[in-house]
């Protein structure tokens, strides 16, 4: 009786040990968890999506699959505490405070930590924020690049799925780019628009206004034809940045000929939304 005592719990563990494996290859096996998350479309064209920041919130952001970094506004750096508790946000131009982390953040059921962002009042943020309400800065690929995405433009949602990527120290990249030799910073870059839009930018070196300026607009252009007047303020182009003409110009070339793209221009003080339709050509 003793001996069948003694090797009863070994039987049960051999025929426990099937289920446990099993169990455990599920475990390693089971793909990450989709989370789908709201966002709002406005009027710019831009995705907006409402965040908390370290708790505290909400906060509508910029959601932008081409941005290199996250930005926010010295508003969140303050009341997330994002510099330490009880510590001053430090003060620049435009109110750029430099880099930090965000040690945690949420939009919906999504949690993620530790997201590299810069803290700053970006001029293009606040000129759309006048035109399509409060906005506080930009999600970025520091954030994005940790997901597989999926959007819905009909249902207004994000599907996010974890993958095993870390993004980079997207600052340091640019400070080494910054400090190449000249040589490598000003060799020329090839730009070249997929389509034809019918105008000419420019900006002066000591215009740090957001946007670039219409210099002139060719007759019978898409551009005529969409309203485009010369002395206009592209402040983006399809949902992308145009602070320096060579945004203005990459913005130009992920334009789709024949696909209508809306462009916030502003114009006598006030913003308007211009749709054009480039055509094929140069």
């Amino acid at each position: 009786m003793k001996s069948m005592i003694r090797y009863f719990p070994l039987v049960v563990a051999f025929f426990l040990l099937p289920a446990f494996v099993h169990a455990q290859d599920k475990v390693k096996k089971d793909p990450p968890k989709k989370i789908v998350v709201p966002f709002e479309l406005i009027k710019t064209q831009h995705m907006v999506v409402s965040v908390k920041v370290n708790g505290k919130g909400p906060y509508r952001l910029v959601f932008d699959t081409g941005a290199p970094d996250s930005l926010v506004s010295t508003k969140i750096a303050k009341e997330a505490e994002l510099f330490g508790k009880g510590k001053k946000v430090p003060s620049g131009l435009f109110g750029n405070a430099g880099q930090t982390k965000i040690k945690e953040l949420e939009i919906g059921d999504l949690k993620a930590e530790s997201i590299s962002t810069m803290v700053m009042n970006h001029p293009t943020v606040e000129a759309i924020a006048a035109f399509a309400g409060p906005l506080d800065g930009i999600l970025g690929f520091t954030f994005y690049a940790r997901y597989k995405m999926s959007i819905d433009y009909e249902k207004n949602l994000i599907t996010f799925e974890p993958n095993a990527y870390v993004p980079g120290d997207v600052m340091k990249v640019m400070m080494d780019k910054m400090m190449a030799p000249k040589s490598v910073r000003e060799a020329p870059r090839i730009l070249a628009p997929a389509g034809l839009f019918g105008i000419r930018v420019e900006k002066a070196k000591d215009d740090e206004d957001a946007g670039v300026t219409v210099k002139n607009v060719l007759p019978e252009s898409p551009a005529a034809a969409a309203g485009f007047k010369t002395g206009d303020r592209i402040l983006t182009l399809d949902g992308r940045w145009t602070d320096t003409v060579n945004d203005c110009y990459l913005a130009a070339g992920m334009v789709r000929v024949g696909s209508p793209a809306t462009a916030l221009v502003l114009r006598d003080g006030k913003k308007l939304l211009l749709k054009v339709t480039v055509h094929a050509g140069l």
